[in-house]
């Protein structure tokens, strides 16, 4: 009997016991509560009537942008076939454009090279000093001297293009010589810059000017690029014994360099689609020539707006054709300058 009742002191095995905390919760309680209405348009922010009505508004204004896109480029699409269908020649390489003639014969390879080669001398020329401005109203300059700087590039941005035509007309053109003598002397021998004593309205003419037309986008854009830099950023590197010019290699050129990139494209769109400035200019022709500084070449849009009026109906499908070819070069350089934005978004000042 002793040897039992020890045996059942010393049993481990577990036995029911009456629960003593609360009852246990049951399948309907332990649900969560279901999502209504008024819970979802609570998660979307929109639980007020005017956050609602701008919601709706913000929203039927993006797809309708993209409703107005998606007909220009239905239209020029269309409007450019009824013209490549009767193209005798092929429409990318071809040096020629002429629509009277039976069947006609469509190029626009000089175009896209004095397109393409125009925009790369504007961005050679403004990109670095547009950066060097903004740096300098930025950081260098005081703030008496800083504001009315800002302001004056913030003027030259609204200055419409046919006075930039007009001023590269009468006051660029014919100033043009000296520069153009020197290229020839000192670099004529590379064939590029090689000068007959022609009149200056060449390539590297309108490269000039439309480097003084995007100049201001660009400081303007590039200026508030560098206004956002983490003031704490620049202190680290001062104390570290940074001097400024190593402040603004070290903090704040890597901290804006998608933003003058961004600025740099939106310039480049400009320059792409210039018009009234370039056709004030370019002494134009259907031909490729190996020098900036020879008369000659064109672009797209100078060609559509010298031809447009004396046009015939095919004529104008012709340039429509050719507008539909800068319509998406311009597509491509803004979608670049999105992606590059879209990048190095977790960099921007707001997010510092």
């Amino acid at each position: 009997m002793d040897i039992e009742t020890q045996k059942s002191d010393t049993d481990d095995t577990p036995r029911p016991t009456t629960p003593q905390g609360p009852p246990a919760l049951s399948a309907a309680s332990a649900a969560p509560p279901p999502v209504t209405a008024e819970d979802k348009r609570a998660a979307r922010g929109a639980t007020r009537p005017g956050d609602r009505i701008f919601l709706a508004l913000s929203r039927g204004s993006g797809i309708f942008l993209l409703v107005i896109m998606a007909a220009i480029a239905v239209f020029l699409a269309y409007r450019a076939s009824l013209a490549i269908s009767k193209d005798e020649a092929n429409f990318l390489t071809a040096f020629e454009w002429n629509t009277s003639l039976v069947p006609p014969k469509l190029g626009i390879a000089v175009l896209a090279f004095g397109t393409v080669v125009s925009s790369v001398i504007a961005m050679l020329i403004a990109v670095p000093i547009a950066v060097a401005i903004a740096l300098f109203i930025t950081h260098y300059a005081p703030r008496r001297l800083s504001g009315p700087v800002a302001y004056v590039i913030d003027l030259l941005a609204a200055v419409p293009s046919i006075v930039y035509g007009l001023w590269g007309a009468l006051v660029l053109v014919p100033h043009m010589d000296g520069l153009f003598g020197w290229l020839d002397d000192y670099l004529g021998w590379t064939g590029v810059f090689s000068w007959d004593q022609g009149a200056p309205r060449s390539m590297l003419t309108v490269g000039v000017l439309l480097a003084v037309m995007i100049l201001p986008v660009i400081t303007n854009v590039s200026r508030e690029v560098f206004r956002q830099v983490p003031q704490m950023h620049e202190e680290a590197a001062l104390a570290l014994g940074a001097t400024r010019w190593e402040v603004i290699r070290m903090a704040v050129i890597p901290f804006g360099r998608s933003g003058v990139i961004s600025a740099s494209m939106l310039g480049l769109g400009r320059a792409l689609g210039e018009t009234m400035a370039v056709a004030t200019v370019l002494s134009p022709d259907f031909d490729i020539h190996a020098s900036l500084l020879n008369p000659g070449g064109g672009t797209f849009a100078q060609n559509i707006a010298s031809k447009f009026n004396e046009a015939t109906e095919f004529g104008r499908d012709a340039l429509i054709a050719s507008g539909l070819v800068l319509f998406v070069i311009t597509l491509l350089v803004n979608g670049a300058a999105r992606m590059i934005i879209a990048r190095r978004k977790e960099y921007s000042g707001a997010n510092a």
